[in-house]
């Protein structure tokens, strides 16, 4: 039998995870129009807000997944196609600029923790998320941000490979096109997450009455 939404993210303790929500990513200042776009268009960053701020008066945490650059690109390798395009745009993502902070209206609000990488295409690999939330007693993981083609299914494979539950919330998450996108949560991400709205996933952590 399925795990109940309920008890996947209040029965058993939940962290929401957000990924690369940043204005050089899918804000003001972005390297990707299309994920711009996109996000745009579903009211993502939108419903990541309404997600965090359920989480926070809920008494959930908010982990922030955010990647970075140094200007010399030290410490990043070019390993895989995208990353070494990214890596010719010399203002793409530069630690210690706008372009790495979080969109405004995820904040971070205080007592949200930041989980920084400068290296691949996903959250847990060589990065503090892992032991972060294992102090912090978690077992279920609700992820939110993007991307559809990538970044989130690279996150809930690995979230599911160290044991945790995942929990992605579909209409804070996006990518492109938007067919491939409905696709991935379809075909593929419906294999290791459970699929559920922001509205179902907060109704969970309001008190009953």
């Amino acid at each position: 039998m399925p795990i109940e939404l309920t008890e996947l993210v209040t029965d058993r303790k939940a962290v929401v995870v957000t990924m690369e929500i940043q204005r050089g990513v899918v804000g003001d200042l972005s390297s990707f129009p299309d994920i711009a776009e996109a996000v745009a268009a579903g009211q993502v960053v939108e419903n990541a807000a309404r997600l965090v701020n359920a989480a926070r008066a809920a008494g959930v945490p908010v982990v922030h997944c955010t990647a970075g650059f140094r200007s010399d690109r030290l410490g990043t390798p070019s390993n895989a196609p995208l990353i070494a395009k990214l890596m010719r745009q010399p203002e793409h993502l530069l630690e210690g600029t706008a372009a790495v902070e979080l969109v405004p209206e995820l904040g971070p609000a205080e007592g949200d923790l930041v989980s920084h990488r400068r290296h691949g295409v996903s959250p847990f690999c060589g990065t503090s998320l892992d032991p972060c939330l294992r102090s912090l007693g978690v077992r279920t993981v609700v992820a939110a941000g993007v991307s559809l083609n990538l970044g989130i299914i690279g996150l809930a494979v690995e979230a599911v490979n160290l044991g945790y539950n995942v929990v992605i919330a579909t209409d804070a998450v996006a990518g492109v096109p938007a067919e491939y996108s409905a696709s991935v949560l379809r075909n593929t991400l419906s294999l290791v997450a459970r699929l559920a709205t922001v509205d179902e996933i907060a109704t969970c952590w309001r008190p009953r009455r």
